[in-house]
């Protein structure tokens, strides 16, 4: 009797799970259209050749060229270290910030690359949805196709919010430390990196001491991800 009854829980167990995972497959495809709808709908209204050329026009804009090795690399280290590896979404990076946002259940971490930062900043709101989320991914995906991981990264730091209503690279050197991206020292660069993150918390201007704990951190996952440099 034992033994049937441990039979039927077993079958009654393997049909509920396939029906959350029928429901979660189905949630999850409902989410995916309405992003890639969501994605169509962005670039009827502006193409993206118009989104960067629109970054490029900005007075602000500098060139990687222009930019401090030590300030490419640790950007690249602290945002998204396989950035020259992927196609415009991380999956190993996706899939960690999945698994922690249901552990939360909340939108703790976003497992954004580089190329879904700039998708967003041209393109999305700053809203955390799953449909939102869908879409940058898909225009991430676009952009990779389209454009050079050169040209992603100079329009990612020409684009970028750094607080103080600095909204690049050169508006935030020359804001926080007077001087062109070129002239920044070591540690300004490293300093710099680490703002974007939360620009109300550790904008120089905000909170010095918060900044400088948030540049422990950049030079730390530097440090992970093998970037070595001296900061003067």
């Amino acid at each position: 009797m034992k033994l049937i009854w441990k039979s039927i829980k077993l079958v009654i167990f393997c049909k509920l799970l396939k029906m959350m995972m029928g429901i979660g497959l189905l949630v999850f495809s409902i989410f995916m259209f309405k992003g890639y709808s969501d994605y169509k709908d962005a670039l009827e209204k502006k193409p993206l050749a118009q989104a960067m050329e629109e970054i490029v026009q900005k007075p602000s804009y500098v060139s990687l060229e222009q930019v401090p090795d030590i300030y490419k690399q640790a950007l690249v280290a602290v945002e998204d270290h396989r950035f020259y590896d992927h196609m415009g979404v991380d999956v190993i990076a996706t899939g960690r910030a999945v698994i922690n946002d249901i552990k939360a259940m909340d939108f703790v971490e976003g497992g954004s690359t580089i190329t879904q930062q700039l998708a967003k900043n041209m393109y999305f709101s700053q809203e955390k949805t799953l449909d939102r989320k869908a879409a940058e991914m898909f225009m991430a995906l676009k952009i990779e196709r389209e454009y050079s991981k050169e040209e992603i990264l100079e329009a990612y730091i020409n684009s970028i919010y750094y607080g103080e209503g600095y909204y690049s690279l050169r508006e935030a050197s020359l804001g926080y430390f007077g001087k062109e991206p070129w002239d920044m020292t070591d540690d300004e660069c490293t300093l710099l990196v680490g703002v974007p993150n939360a620009p109300a918390v550790y904008a120089p201007s905000v909170d010095m001491e918060m900044a400088r704990k948030r540049q422990q951190q950049v030079l730390s996952m530097m440090q992970q991800n093998e970037v070595l440099a001296e900061v003067n």
